[in-house]
């Protein structure tokens, strides 16, 4: 059965994490929905939906009129076109541990993406483990920085197409997996091989990571 029906109307959406929202569902794209909150628009991967229930609109009121979208509703929406339509706005993204990362994708490869925060600098993101994007006002600048203190400083080596090529690159580098979640995620990259991450950590232990569950890297 199609959730399409469930266009306009208020649901109960839970996603990977365990995380719950509550809004109308504006649009449905093959691999991408659009989700109204209220207050945000929530671009969330089918991908990660777990279940996804109409709740009444007389529980649920606080919705406000729908605003501006981040696409074009001409669009057939996607989720690789959304992400190319967000390159260089100010977005909210989140991906692990609690945490979300505020600032601009400046490139969008195979299967991860480049993400620029002024917090983490350059974050590569896996497009598989990306749970929602909200894009913020054109007037808002992360931090509320300035943009001579907010200068979009994409990384300046050429990025490779795929994520395990784009991660040997940085072998025999100190490296944060997953924001530094855990201690034994941030360490020296010692190899990567056969969807295998090598770090070595504070300690000299080899830890290792099987990178398919890896949700992003950074360099501290």
């Amino acid at each position: 059965m199609s959730i399409n029906r469930y266009i306009n109307k208020i649901v109960e959406l839970d996603i990977s994490g365990k995380t719950t929202f509550i809004g109308r569902l504006v649009d449905l794209g093959l691999d991408v929905m659009i989700l109204y909150n209220g207050h945000d628009y929530l671009y969330i991967p089918l991908l990660h939906m777990h279940r996804l229930r109409e709740v009444s609109e007389e529980d649920y009121t606080v919705l406000r009129e729908i605003e501006e979208n981040l696409i074009e509703e001409s669009q057939r929406i996607s989720y690789r076109n959304i992400l190319q339509q967000a390159k260089g706005k100010f977005i909210e993204i989140y991906v692990t541990g609690g945490k979300s990362l505020h600032g601009y994708i400046t490139s969008v490869l195979n299967d991860y993406l480049v993400f620029y925060s002024p917090v983490y600098k350059n974050v590569f993101v896996s497009l598989h483990h990306l749970k929602w994007l909200t894009p913020y006002s054109n007037e808002l600048t992360p931090y509320s920085l300035s943009d001579k203190e907010l200068p979009v400083r994409p990384a300046s080596a050429p990025f490779v197409r795929n994520f395990e090529e784009q991660l040997k690159k940085y072998e025999n580098q100190l490296v944060v997996l997953d924001l530094g979640d855990q201690s034994e995620k941030i360490g020296v990259l010692k190899e990567v091989s056969n969807n295998i991450v090598e770090l070595i950590t504070a300690n000299g232990e080899s830890m290792y990571w099987k990178l398919a569950h890896v949700k992003s890297v950074h360099l501290p």
